[in-house]
Formats: structure tokens, sequence, C-alpha cells
């Protein structure tokens, strides 16, 4: 496992936890990102080393890293988040299993033959045509599934219900309007229904307000150096209610992350590459 570099495109919280669960289990894990991360769940994604240098998401560290600095940075059993918007590692590093974490629903480039196993998360790939394997990313009885031919569930547009609570559509903030995101309560605060969460301002001093639909933890909120768009998904108001849930990695990330694990495992029994 340890000559088993597994590279991962994103670095949002579903890419972090299995990046997390790969190495625990003794994979070298390289994850790549945008210069400005969209990422909302930001506590518990390795994402946040772009912004930061480092951040640790349930005692493994993170750190943004050169190209040239990754073979060190691999040493200290520390996962190399590298500014990589188109892919360019890939390339470089020639890993032996490569995974498209970036929960785009879509295909940005990923193709099968750039790795001896590719694995894709979630909708917008079909095993056997632009990656190896797919592993199922909707809540529901197939999380976290292993799919070698066809593709995942299609994107409903609307986030999963959650565990004991249902459907709460509600649960995902979005950007009113375009531009930039000023916070007014922190990730893992309580937050009742109505209070005021955060503020969407742009340089022509308009402003508008964004109030919590109903009590709940601020679960995410994007980060105030990214610029958004209207309907643009930034923030996640969790109705659970746990703010522990705000700092470890989720039932949903380690389920697809032993879908993951899965696949590298059974394609490694039956492939020399791995």
């Amino acid at each position: 496992m340890e000559k088993t570099l597994v590279l991962i495109r994103g670095a949002g919280d579903l890419a972090s936890g299995v990046a997390w669960r790969l190495r625990r289990c003794g994979f070298p894990v390289v994850m790549t990102e945008l210069e400005l991360p969209l990422v909302v769940r930001r506590t518990v994604a390795f994402a946040q080393a772009v912004f930061d240098g480092e951040t640790v998401v349930d005692g493994i560290r993170a750190r943004r890293v050169a190209l040239a600095e990754v073979a060190s940075c691999l040493a200290q059993g520390i996962i190399p988040v590298l500014v990589d918007p188109a892919g360019e590692a890939v390339r470089h590093l020639q890993p032996r299993v490569l995974v498209d974490g970036i929960m785009a629903k879509r295909n940005l480039g990923t193709r099968r033959e750039q790795a001896p196993l590719v694995i894709a998360l979630g909708p917008g790939f079909t095993a056997g045509v632009d990656c190896h394997a797919v592993v199922e990313t909707n809540r529901g009885h197939h999380l976290g599934r292993v799919f070698w031919q066809g593709s995942a569930e299609p994107d409903t547009g609307e986030p999963g219900a959650l565990p004991g609570v249902g459907v709460r559509a509600t649960r995902v903030l979005r950007a009113p309007m375009a531009g930039f995101v000023k916070e007014q309560r922190r990730i893992g605060e309580s937050i009742r229904q109505g209070e005021w969460i955060a503020t969407v301002w742009d340089d022509a001093g308009r402003t508008a307000a964004i109030h919590a639909p109903f009590t709940g933890v601020l679960r995410g909120i994007i980060h105030p150096t990214v610029p958004v768009t209207p309907g643009m998904k930034i923030g996640d108001l969790d109705p659970r209610a746990k703010a522990e849930y705000c700092y470890s990695v989720s039932d949903k990330s380690l389920a697809i992350a032993g879908g993951v694990l899965e696949a590298i495992l059974s394609a490694g029994r039956g492939a020399t590459a791995l």
C-alpha cells in the first residue's frame, strides 16, 4: 500500500473523507485543488490548506505545497495539496490510482487512461468508458457502492435527506446575488431560525443578508475570498444541531471512502499494476 500513490482531484469534504481513510490505511495520498476552492464544509476539508497553508482534519495533516515538495511532504506523513486546476500533476506524478472527487456532477477532463486505476465519485461518469469504477455518492441504499459498469444515480439538484431528519432542501444556503460572502456567524455555532448568518456584498456597495431558515448549527460557509454567483451554494445549516459533526469526517464521506478503498483493493487482487 505504501507504494500505491493515490492522487485525488478535488479536496472538498467528500474527497477529504476519501483521503483521510486511505491515509489511515497507509496509502500515500496527494490532492489537487483550485486556487480559490469552492468548499463550504471547510473544517473537514483538506482544501482549507490552500487558504491557510496547513490544515488538520480528524488528526490527519495536509499542507499546500509546490510539485517539487510532494515527496518530502509524503515522507512526513502529510497529505500534499497542490493548486492544479488543469490537472498537470497527474502527468508529473503518474499515480497508480486517480480519484476524481471534484463533485462537479460532470466530467471535467478525467480519462480512464490517466492511471492504471481511475475511480470517479458520483454522477457524470460511466465505468468502463471514462473511468474504471464509479462510487455512488447519493444518500440511500446504494451509498458507497462500487460500480464497474454503468453510472451512479443522476444528480437531483437537491441535498440528500439527513439520517433521522429527512429532506431539508433549505439546509443548503445559496447566494442571492453575485459578490463575496462576509460571515456573521462561525462554523460550529448554534443559530436560531431567522438569525443573521452572513451577508453577500459586491464592489458596487450592494448587499443581501442571509438568515437561518430554521434552527440548527452552521456546518459550513464558503471562504470570504471566493467570488460567488447567484444561486451558488455558499453554506450549510445542519438541523441536527450537533456542533461536533462540524469537526469530524461525516458518515457519508466514510461510506464513499469505503467504496474507494474497496475498488483499490479489489482491483489490486487482479491487476499487477497496483
